[in-house]
């Protein structure tokens, strides 16, 4: 596993989609898109106001300094504009395994595929690239929008988490895990993500 990448640069693209370290000038583009409460919904917090964007970009870039994950803004190639995050987050380097997730996108870019070519690039550039030997996926049990976007990636589903978060009313949340293992990414790619490879 070459986890010094982690470390650098990271850009990914397709003609789809931009990805972009998320401490980029363009992470104040967020205020365009971020301030709707259902994106929020199942999340686990709530981005309100400007003082609650602030310690969005604080708190991910914190994270990032600690290594904990690798953030990265989501551009629209066809509009030029931030479409949202996303992240390799709870990074294990010993056991060669990441979780894909925190991704959200503005109410503009839901349901417009910008989600499928964003996370090939991900797992593409996870397996291919940084060698990780296991992606996983979760979502909240209630948020079936989510199990069905993760479900066409070819993930598989393998169970329910109990009480896994804490939302931000206080209220213990549940969640659905799926992943994607290196023995499986080569026939997923071929199956699931072939206009995506050149």
């Amino acid at each position: 596993m070459n986890e010094n990448i982690l470390k650098t640069e990271i850009q990914l693209e397709n003609e789809r989609v931009l990805l972009i370290p998320f401490e980029n000038f363009r992470n104040i583009e967020l205020n365009e898109i971020i301030f709707e409460d259902s994106i929020w919904k199942y999340m686990g917090m709530y981005i309100q106001n400007n003082k609650d964007l602030s310690n969005y970009i604080k708190n991910t870039l914190i994270a990032k300094n600690k290594s904990i994950c690798y953030p990265l803004l989501i551009i629209d190639k066809l509009t030029n504009r931030v479409a949202g995050s996303t992240r390799f987050g709870n990074i294990n380097i010993a056991s060669e395994k990441c979780e894909i997730g925190w991704t959200w996108y503005g109410l503009d870019f839901q349901g417009t595929g910008l989600n499928k070519a964003c996370k090939y690039e991900l797992l593409n550039f996870g397996f291919e690239k940084i060698g990780f030997r296991r992606i996983q996926f979760s979502a909240d049990q209630e948020n079936l929008r989510s199990q069905k976007a993760i479900e066409k990636l070819g993930a598989l589903k393998e169970g329910i988490f109990r009480n896994n978060y804490i939302d931000s009313n206080g209220k213990s949340k549940n969640d659905i895990y799926y992943s994607i293992i290196n023995e499986d990414w080569q026939t997923i790619k071929q199956t699931h993500f072939k206009e995506f490879i050149t």
